[in-house]
């Protein structure tokens, strides 16, 4: 499995000088599992340019499209992505319960002319919702993608995949925390999480920041790296940037997660997800 991110960023885009290291666009990975296939998860600005180098490789485009959840900056690139307009265009898509309702708002709205000039109904690709993974299991050509709730306001969905022995985990805008919502606590994140190959989490904020914004449904470096050390997960990818963070900021906090890493003699390595860098399984 190939893991490529094309947005990194959390909340809003944010273009410019400050983050060029780790990229400005929100949430879109492109995951090629063993088969070939592309399974996409979330349609942040960074599907953008996902869609135009699809569409320069003049195949057709049979994809799979998972949604965390439906927050705007996780669905604003959807409109911009250009494999949409091809008849020839297969897209299955799965994920948190609201998921297509969440795509559709980003083309029509309810409360005047819509948001884009074109109506979702008039897209030419063609577009399924599957509506499997708050059952269960999915599966991609033999890779098993299973879903774990998110403590995130309105909701959303982590996801694990698992091929020929491998584990990949994305957690994106999920908050640890004691005071658990719903009986969500970060114990259970750490078993979902079970000797991960790559655990990718939001890390979007510093100890000192997250007292403040309790509720919010994003994590601190110092919550991550206790998860992804209970679960002894080999890589840890930080993820979800906070728009206001230069370059400079967050390779202090990927700096200071290291040394937690350490005083836990933990073996892990870890990184921060980098716009266009590619991981591998």
């Amino acid at each position: 499995m190939k893991i490529k991110f094309w947005g990194t960023r959390g909340s809003t885009p944010v273009p410019g000088k400050n983050t060029t290291m780790y990229g400005g666009n929100t949430t879109c990975l492109e995951l090629t599992i063993q088969s070939g296939r592309k399974v996409i998860i979330d349609a942040g600005t960074g599907i953008r340019a996902l869609g135009e180098e699809l569409v320069s490789n003049n195949e057709q485009v049979d994809i799979h499209l998972l949604m965390t959840h439906i927050h705007w900056d996780h669905i604003l690139g959807f409109p911009f992505f250009a494999p949409l307009y091809d008849p020839s265009t297969r897209i299955r898509i799965d994920g948190y319960p609201t998921c297509m309702k969440g795509l559709r708002s980003t083309f029509d709205s309810k409360m005047g002319d819509g948001f884009f000039p074109i109506k979702f109904d008039e897209i030419k690709a063609k577009v399924e919702y599957l509506d499997h993974l708050k059952q269960g299991e999915l599966g991609v050509d033999g890779t098993a993608i299973e879903s774990v709730p998110l403590q995130h306001p309105q909701g959303g969905f982590g996801f694990r995949f698992r091929e020929g022995g491998k584990t990949l985990v994305f957690i994106t805008d999920n908050e640890l925390r004691r005071d658990a919502w719903e009986g969500r606590k970060p114990e259970g994140y750490a078993e979902f999480s079970e000797n991960a190959d790559i655990l990718i989490h939001d890390c979007q904020y510093t100890p000192q920041e997250i007292d403040g914004r309790e509720g919010w449904g994003h994590s601190d470096y110092q919550s991550v790296v206790e998860l992804a050390h209970q679960a002894n997960a080999k890589k840890l990818v930080l993820f979800h940037h906070d728009p206001s963070r230069k370059d400079p900021e967050v390779t202090a906090i990927k700096s200071q997660s290291e040394k937690l890493a350490e005083e836990k003699n933990s073996p892990m390595i870890i990184e921060a997800a980098k716009e266009e860098s590619e991981l591998e399984l």
